[in-house]
C-alpha cells in the first residue's frame, strides 16, 4: 500500500515529466504565422555561416619565430624579433581532420582548429563555429612567410597584441 505521502510524490514527479516532454515539443514546434507578412525572420547580422579559407592549413603548418606588436609602427622590428625566436619556434601542427593544431588565447594546451573564410574576404583560425567567433583570430596579413594574426575577443587583444609568426625553415 502506498502512503498518501509517497502518492503525492510520486503524482507531482509524473505530472512534471509530462510538463518538461510536452514544453520541449514546443520549443521544436513551427506553428504557422497569423500575419500578413510571410518573408522570412532575418539571420543575425554580423554571424556568417562557416565557410573554406581562401589559406589552406598546409600553407601555415610548420616552425615559426613568434613576437607580438601592439603599435602597427613597430611591425618591422617585430618581424626581426620573431625571425630571432626560430631557436625556440612555435610549431603549428597539422589536425587529424584538416586543420591546424595551436593553442587558443589563454589555453595551456594547444588543439585543432579550422581555417575559416567569411563572406568579407576575411580568413580566420578558430574552433569550429560561426565566424568570426569570440575565441578566432583574424589573420591580418599573410605572404606565405610571415602571417600576422590579432584575436577577435577585445580583452585577449589588447593582452596578445598582434601576433607575428615568421617562417622558420628556408621558403621551399
Amino acid at each position: 500500500m502506498i502512503r498518501s505521502g509517497n502518492a503525492r510524490t510520486v503524482a507531482n514527479l509524473a505530472i512534471a515529466s509530462a510538463l518538461t516532454v510536452f514544453l520541449a515539443g514546443c520549443g521544436s514546434m513551427s506553428l504557422p504565422s497569423l500575419s500578413s507578412n510571410s518573408s522570412p525572420e532575418p539571420s543575425e547580422p554580423g554571424v556568417a555561416p562557416e565557410m573554406p579559407a581562401s589559406i589552406r592549413a598546409d600553407e601555415i603548418v610548420g616552425r615559426w619565430g613568434l613576437a607580438s606588436f601592439q603599435n602597427p609602427a613597430d611591425r618591422a622590428r617585430t618581424e626581426a624579433a620573431a625571425r630571432g625566436q626560430c631557436k625556440q619556434p612555435y610549431v603549428i601542427g597539422a589536425g587529424q581532420s584538416g586543420g591546424v593544431v595551436m593553442h587558443l588565447a589563454d589555453q595551456a594546451t594547444p588543439q585543432e582548429l579550422r581555417l575559416k573564410g567569411s563572406p568579407s574576404g576575411k580568413n580566420y583560425i578558430g574552433p569550429p563555429g560561426p565566424t568570426p567567433g569570440e575565441q578566432d583570430r583574424e589573420i591580418v596579413s599573410f605572404d606565405g612567410r610571415v602571417l600576422v594574426t590579432r584575436f577577435i575577443d577585445k580583452d585577449a587583444a589588447v593582452r596578445y597584441g598582434n601576433m607575428v609568426y615568421v617562417r622558420c625553415a628556408p621558403r621551399a
